[in-house]
């Protein structure tokens, strides 16, 4: 079919923002209080998106449980991040973090409340007090442990008032340009008509999510695919810092389901197969309270050493029967109710065990401080990047928990402004060149007629990652990885079976784009975990197990073209932080 048979259908508004969970919700809000038309896209219908998943709470520095400054929680941040965080950005959400959390309590968000009327708050893991020398601090922001749930209802609510439009089972395909290099809109496929439109805008935000489904154990949503990620890939632009993938320690064994950090902010404790409350070891100060990556390496480690439960010795426990019936009605229902559905597990009597399993991705479109998508020549105009699809980079090497729905509603709320204050403009000419480019890209993924189903090859994909590209990493295992998908993306250009050429509802059509476009991106991140011949945050080299602040402390730049071919450049972390903040200088980081 000649792809100026789709005939797309055309639409113009000052700000399109693609995707429709917390931080694309948040950026529509903060764009229509500009005056801004504002178009939302989503591939699901908004309450779906993933920021529902979200469980312990959003930090920030509000002192309700004693004394906290937002200055403590921007070093935890930087320390968290094993200084591969921009000081920049990281001062910019923690000094607004109180607003942010005024904002929505404002708006609706049923957080729980203490003794006094005051928003509850709980421990988290890497918070810390008085710049690391005091205790814990009690800084995540909670709805019981359902505040994903709690902030998206509210926002997408808060969004249909604003008079947002929502273009919902839509499925991005591919960013628009003009001439000059500016971004110009998006192509998108509406599943329920098969038509094809055409997203003219002013200012382009992309909110996409995180690409967690490369890997086969993941607690991320089956939607979590990088749409966003391959598009900028597409373009010829470039992904940062993509071997850093963090492994949340308190995976349900089997499954994979999340549970929460903030079990162990309630005071849960984690045991392995003689009972030891092993964290003692690996972080004698904050012990289950340290950082994700520190965990999940030390539960790998008590698992290879013989110390894991179960016949097979390949888990370990997480303890909360030690805890008030009423902490677990009152502060984690949805974990008793998720280990009682797949775990068969009353929490009160019983542990539930626990697997490392892929969480957060914190590599994505590189960014400046105000969510503008940056190459190495500069500003990309027209384009913006927001939460787990960025990296702007506040969370670095490693994401704090609690961190990450605070950088949804900070950076959403200063990209839908930014985008907002620079939507007078007219639109730009339309370079029909990218129009006609991302048609035949649609075009030829839908009319593959191999022998291989997406499903077959995103399942050897994913398999390749898990092997490859885990807690641990070495130069002989990432080469093989690397030949290993170098193969499926041949196999991808060659033996694609799309077997439904239908417009309607096409799920095999969806499969294959999402191949297309977790597949890059799997790329991405065993190259660059190559190409760090350090260990830093979750990235650990085993055959390079030191952290190499001389050599690496830059961010690694990834771009890729459409036949597979790759190149790797670096760029230097944001160190200084601006205004009314301090640098911290890398130090050893311990807990």
């Amino acid at each position: 079919m000649a792809v100026k048979a789709y005939n797309p259908i055309e639409h113009r508004f000052d700000v399109v923002v693609i995707g429709a969970g917390g931080a694309g919700l948040r950026a529509a809000l903060a764009a229509c209080a500009q005056g801004a038309s504002v178009a939302v896209l989503s591939k699901v219908p908004p309450t779906r998106s993933h920021t529902v998943a979200a469980q312990g709470g959003i930090n920030a520095a509000l002192g309700n449980r004693g004394a906290d400054n937002w200055r403590w929680h921007m070093y935890d941040t930087v320390r968290g991040s094993d200084w591969l965080g921009d000081q920049d950005a990281i001062a910019f959400m923690c000094r607004h973090a109180p607003e942010a959390i005024r904002e929505l309590e404002a708006m609706g968000v049923p957080f729980t409340r203490d003794e006094g009327g005051s928003i509850y708050q709980r421990a988290y893991g890497g918070q810390s007090t008085d710049y690391g020398k005091g205790g814990l601090a009690y800084r995540a922001c909670a709805a019981a442990d359902r505040t994903g749930h709690a902030m998206l209802h509210t926002l997408y609510q808060q969004s249909l008032k604003s008079g947002a439009r929502f273009f919902i089972e839509f499925v991005a395909l591919d960013l628009l340009w003009d001439k000059e290099g500016a971004c110009a809109g998006v192509l998108a496929w509406e599943l329920a008509t098969g038509d094809l439109h055409c997203f003219r805008s002013r200012q382009l935000i992309l909110a996409t999510g995180g690409f967690g489904q490369v890997f086969a154990s993941t607690t991320a949503s089956s939607i979590c695919t990088g749409d966003g990620g391959a598009m900028i890939l597409r373009s010829g632009l470039p992904l940062q810092d993509m071997e850093f993938i963090q492994f949340h320690p308190t995976g349900l064994y089997g499954t994979g389901v999340l549970i929460t950090e903030g079990a162990r902010g309630e005071g849960g404790i984690l045991v392995n197969g003689l009972g030891e409350r092993f964290m003692k070891r690996y972080a004698p100060q904050y012990m289950d309270l340290a950082s994700r990556d520190v965990i999940s390496r030390a539960v790998e480690q008590e698992i290879r050493e013989g110390r894991g439960c179960g016949p097979n010795k390949d888990h370990v426990l997480l303890r909360l029967d030690h805890l008030d019936a009423s902490v677990i009605s009152e502060k984690l229902p949805s974990i008793r109710d998720i280990a009682r559905t797949f775990a068969g597990i009353d929490v009160s009597i019983s542990p539930i065990p626990v697997l490392p399993s892929v969480h957060y991705t914190m590599g994505g479109v590189p960014t400046t401080a105000q969510s503008e998508v940056i190459t190495q020549a500069g500003v990309v105009p027209g384009l913006l990047a927001i939460g787990e699809a960025a990296c702007n980079s506040v969370h670095g090497a490693n994401r704090l928990g609690c961190n990450s729905l605070l950088d949804l509603v900070v950076f959403g709320k200063a990209a839908g402004e930014r985008a907002g204050a620079h939507a007078g403009q007219g639109h730009a000419m339309l370079e029909a060149e990218t129009l006609d480019k991302a048609l035949a890209h649609f075009d030829t993924l839908r009319m593959s007629q191999g022998d291989a189903t997406p499903a077959s090859l995103r399942r050897q994909m994913q398999s390749v990652m898990q092997h490859h590209a885990g807690i641990t990493r070495d130069e002989p295992s990432l080469m093989n990885g690397l030949r290993l998908l170098d193969k499926l993306w041949n196999q991808k250009l060659s033996s694609l079976n799309v077997r439904d050429k239908g417009l309607l509802w096409n799920n095999d059509l969806i499969e294959a784009i999402e191949l297309d476009n977790l597949l890059r991106q799997a790329v991405a991140t065993v190259a660059s975990a190559l190409h760090r011949t350090e260990s830093r945050g979750a990235h650990m080299r085993t055959d390079h197990p030191l952290r190499d602040d001389a050599a690496w402390l830059r961010h690694t730049l990834f771009s890729m073209n459409d036949k597979g071919r790759f190149k790797l450049d670096t760029r230097a972390v944001r160190m200084e932080p601006g205004q009314d903040a301090r640098s911290f200088a890398p130090e050893t980081r311990k807990y």
